[in-house]
């Protein structure tokens, strides 16, 4: 029986530019640095304002496929090693979010995990949370987190600090060549 949350009917969205902010943010960390370059996150809340609704939430739906993207790579790892992705990825996913009070308000902690369990089980993310009404714009730096922190903890896995965004860039060129 599909369920109504199959990824197959769920919207990509632009990954692309998902991706792009993500990138930005690891390495930013990645050279020390605690805080984004002004300049740097000027550009990117230009471009996120230049958007408009469609585009807005294009980028959404970008975020939970990459999500979901990370998630089904986690969870081929794990499950190579005979470990289950929930139980390895999903508590450090929520310790390290409840340490960022900044960034990441408690009561949007639950959402998160739903999607990161939701991606990790092989439903799509954006179709999961869609159930539960419209994103809220106290989700939006969560989301944005959530994507990060699964890049890094794939990144640290593989002991490469770009492994996770080649892996989406290689998945998005062969996606276009075919």
């Amino acid at each position: 029986m599909s369920s109504p949350c199959d990824p197959q009917h769920a919207p990509v969205g632009d990954v692309g530019a998902v991706l792009m902010l993500i990138d930005s943010r690891l390495k930013t960390i990645h050279e020390g640095k605690t805080e984004t370059d002004p300049e740097q996150q000027a550009l990117m809340d230009q471009y996120v304002a230049s958007l408009g609704p469609k585009g807005f939430n294009d980028v959404l739906d970008g975020a939970c496929t990459l999500i979901y993207m990370f998630m089904t790579w986690l969870r081929k790892a794990h499950e190579s090693q005979d470990k289950d992705v929930i139980e390895y990825v999903v508590p450090t996913l929520v310790g390290s979010m409840r340490m960022m009070t900044k960034s990441v308000r408690p009561e949007v902690v639950p959402t998160m995990t739903g999607l990161v369990v939701a991606a990790g089980i092989g439903l799509s993310p954006n179709l999961w949370r869609n159930q539960y009404g419209d994103w809220t714009e106290e989700e939006m730096t969560p989301l944005e987190v959530t994507a990060f922190l699964l890049a890094e903890h794939i990144n640290r896995i593989t002991d490469d600090p770009d492994f996770a965004t080649r892996m989406i860039t290689e998945a998005l060129s062969r996606s276009d060549e075919s």
